[in-house]
């Protein structure tokens, strides 16, 4: 079939534009050809998803994966991508509910569309200056607790702000996240925007938050408006986006162009005020009803039948899995089931089982998740003995979902340019330390670990109970990779708080001991029921400081103690090399 004849088999969320993808092949051959100035070209390819690595010659594929909702084709497309294009034969879920491919060559990236296009996935405004990825709580249309299924207006969002002509050049990127209830289990106030559902006076609508976010200058999002009908969202949105937009003051400094900085300068008072005028605006005067871009879809009509499953009477892992990845759904009968995957990753090949279980036990569906995992919902409760089984055979049947050894990191060193240190390979270690300690502890099995490799954030560590990000140390011998500590952060029943940094230093590979010193004092010192964050709140990071002050030193350099000046998963002696990030650009 001949390329300009290609067109996606399935609709997706976001329109696959099969225009644009021949217009991103035409534009990366002028590019190789000398023929196209290549910042110019780099801000292009950033709005198609393809953004560059550390190594040469080779770029991350970002898919969007609006709300977190996948099919089971989209699974299995998935799949094909990670074998065909990507070198490490694996797809990575990040915090932000994408799917990320490392080391794609960029004559590949065409053709990656093409397949992810066809069964309704895009790589549009993934990355840049744009309306990022819309975040979700994988719970959302089956949680007991929710107002509304707020799936169809994160959807409806999605279409509205993809190919804005106000969200193709904003100052900086723009996160949102649609939470399903209360809880806020998306964590809306580390957001740009966020929406936490609300019915009023038989209303549909929402609770606006904005100016949230991580990296510098960590910030919980304030309250723009207590209730914005559902009618008018969009609208309020698009508001908030102009008046973004305009604030020319925040591009002279990319590295504090997010509306976080407007919004801690000017007050969340005086920034109402500017979006209420923007309001009036003649823009502004037509309907803003969302129904006609809404995605609704009656789940339950595919629902595996509750009956005709192999049950087995058995205990101890089992057991002990269904405690930690299985959640009750409003839907009698059904259970929503959270595969746990190590620091987000999920093979070629698990792309194709996964996509398997999700026709037989899921009616078709999965959703991805902000703690890196992917949740069956729709399972019926008889069928999980068969499910664990299954998902054994292909290693990802561990228990302890959203709990401590739940490690959540960014790809750090491993590809991204701004990294500072592998936290990747900290995260394997971090996890392998965590398995082994005792965790019967239910205050400690609650805690959250999170990591990134360079202060700006995309492993979450701000709203860890224990976070660390990526920073360089002298020694005696030279530079050793080492991290940042912060303490007593949250995000888990809408308690969203950041961590607490403590100052000191830890080398990189003394983490693993720094986690259990810091976890042992914890114990040894908390009140009677006293969860970590609180710990930490009413102790202060202080207390921390001579726990840890022990294992700030590294000895001289020689053969005994060279791996110390190396990074975990590394066979070469540290040094720091941070290139320019292409975020701002």
């Amino acid at each position: 079939m001949a390329q300009t004849e290609w067109k996606p088999r399935a609709q997706g969320i976001i329109e696959v534009m099969p225009d644009e993808i021949e217009e991103f092949e035409t534009e990366m051959n002028r590019f190789q050809a000398g023929e196209f100035d290549p910042i110019a070209f780099q801000s292009f390819r950033l709005k198609q998803g393809i953004y560059g690595q550390r190594q040469p010659d080779v770029h991350m594929v970002r898919v969007k994966v609006p709300f977190g909702g996948l099919t089971a084709d989209q699974l299995d497309a998935l799949g094909e991508v990670s074998a065909r294009f990507a070198p490490l034969n694996k797809g990575h879920v990040t915090t932000r509910e994408n799917f990320q491919f490392h080391h794609v060559p960029l004559e590949d990236a065409p053709e990656f569309m093409r397949v992810i296009g066809g069964v309704g996935l895009s790589t549009r405004e993934a990355c840049g200056n744009t309306v990022r990825n819309v975040t979700g709580c994988d719970m959302a249309g089956v949680c007991a607790d929710e107002p509304f299924d707020v799936t169809p207006y994160a959807a409806a969002y999605s279409r509205y702000f993809v190919r804005h002509p106000f969200t193709q050049a904003l100052p900086r990127k723009f996160k949102t996240a649609f939470s399903g209830c209360d809880r806020d289990c998306a964590i809306t106030a580390i957001h740009d925007m966020g929406f936490i559902p609300k019915v009023v006076g038989g209303r549909r609508g929402f609770q606006l938050l904005t100016g949230g976010g991580t990296s510098i200058m960590a910030r919980i999002a304030p309250t723009l408006y207590d209730f914005v009908p559902a009618e008018e969202y969009l609208k309020v949105t698009e508001a908030v986006i102009r008046v973004f937009h305009r604030s020319d003051e925040l591009r002279k400094n990319r590295m504090k162009a997010r509306i976080k900085f407007l919004i801690a300068r000017i007050g969340i008072d005086d920034f109402r005020a500017m979006v209420e005028q923007e309001l009036q605006e003649n823009w502004a005067q037509r309907s803003f009803d969302p129904t006609p871009l809404m995605f609704v879809e009656d789940e339950s009509l595919d629902a595996p039948p509750l009956d005709g499953y192999r049950m087995n009477g058995r205990g101890g892992e089992f057991t002990r899995w269904t405690e930690t990845n299985v959640r009750s759904q409003k839907q009698q009968g059904y259970r929503a089931v959270t595969v746990k995957l190590p620091l987000g990753d999920i093979q070629a090949d698990q792309f194709y089982r996964l996509a398997d279980l999700s026709r037989r036990y899921g009616g078709g569906r999965a959703r991805i998740t902000h703690q890196q995992n992917l949740t069956f919902r729709w399972v019926p409760e008889a069928a999980l003995s068969e499910l664990y089984d299954e998902l054994n055979e292909i290693e990802l049947a561990d228990s302890g979902a959203n709990e401590l050894t739940d490690v959540v990191s960014c790809p750090g060193t491993d590809s991204c340019k701004l990294g500072i240190t592998s936290s990747m390979g900290l995260g394997r270690a971090v996890q392998d330390t965590l398995e082994r300690l005792d965790t019967s502890d239910p205050l400690v099995r609650q805690m959250h670990v999170k990591m990134s490799g360079c202060p700006n954030g995309c492993g979450q560590h701000h709203v860890a109970d224990i976070g660390f990000h990526g920073a360089a140390s002298k020694a005696p011998g030279g530079q050793v990779p080492a991290y940042e500590v912060f303490l007593g952060g949250s995000y888990d029943d809408g308690d969203a708080r950041l961590g607490l940094r403590v100052r000191t230093k830890v080398p990189a590979k003394r983490v693993p001991e720094a986690l259990r010193a810091v976890i042992s004092h914890y114990q040894e010192d908390r009140n009677d029921g006293e969860a970590f964050k609180d710990y930490a709140a009413r102790v202060g990071p202080g207390v921390f400081e001579p726990v840890l002050a022990g294992l700030k030193s590294v000895p001289e350099l020689n053969r005994e103690t060279i791996g110390q000046y190396m990074d975990w998963d590394k066979t070469v002696i540290y040094k720091l090399e941070r290139g320019e990030g292409e975020c701002s650009i």
